[in-house]
């Protein structure tokens, strides 16, 4: 891995430590407008269940907070999920939110728990993005809405977006673009 790359996961990717900090920081700021126009995608009610992976910093999972009953978030880094509960700590108190340390690809909840589920600029840096829609897919309710939603920041693609979506199970899929934001959108059947 070159030196620079390991700079960016440790800002980005997998943020850790100092560098990591700096990144929450930066992400809080570049990730905010995707994460609000993919939280208005979802049109959230008030009683339902939403599941955020990669929360990062927490700026989107605060968001969610005062739109869903429930919220739940995994992210990878310690230095995510400390920066995302300092952002959060009202709705932590409230039990409303409940952001954990984890693996896309081993989520810690049960089937069938989500109404809702979403990811900004972290679909990318999954190391089996296959394997983490599908144990996405494994946690939503029938009829449960998943926005993927990506900045020019993230160099994701969205051409076979909906494709991968289709083939983890997902239905309806497809694509949605702002300024030079992208969305996949798709329904667990």
């Amino acid at each position: 891995m070159s030196i620079m790359r390991n700079i960016l996961m440790r800002m980005f990717g997998r943020p850790q430590g100092a560098p990591g900090s700096l990144g929450g920081i930066v992400m809080a700021r570049t990730n905010a407008a995707c994460g609000a126009w993919v939280t208005e995608l979802l049109e959230i009610g008030p009683d339902e269940s939403v599941l955020e992976v990669g929360f990062g910093p927490g700026v989107v999972i605060q968001r969610l907070s005062k739109l869903a009953a429930h919220v739940a978030g995994i992210d990878p880094s310690q230095e995510m999920v400390e920066q995302a509960r300092a952002w959060i700590a009202n709705a932590i108190e409230s039990s409303c939110v409940d952001p954990r340390r984890g693996s896309v690809e081993s989520l810690p909840f049960n089937n069938d728990t989500f109404d809702k589920a979403m990811a900004i600029n972290s679909m990318q840096v999954w190391p089996d993005a296959v394997a983490g829609l599908r144990e996405i897919r494994r946690v939503m309710r029938s009829g449960g809405r998943i926005a993927v939603g990506f900045t020019p920041y993230s160099r994701q693609r969205s051409e076979g977006l909906t494709e991968t979506l289709i083939a983890d199970g997902f239905t309806d899929a497809h694509i949605l673009e702002k300024d030079k934001d992208f969305c996949a959108l798709a329904i667990r059947p």
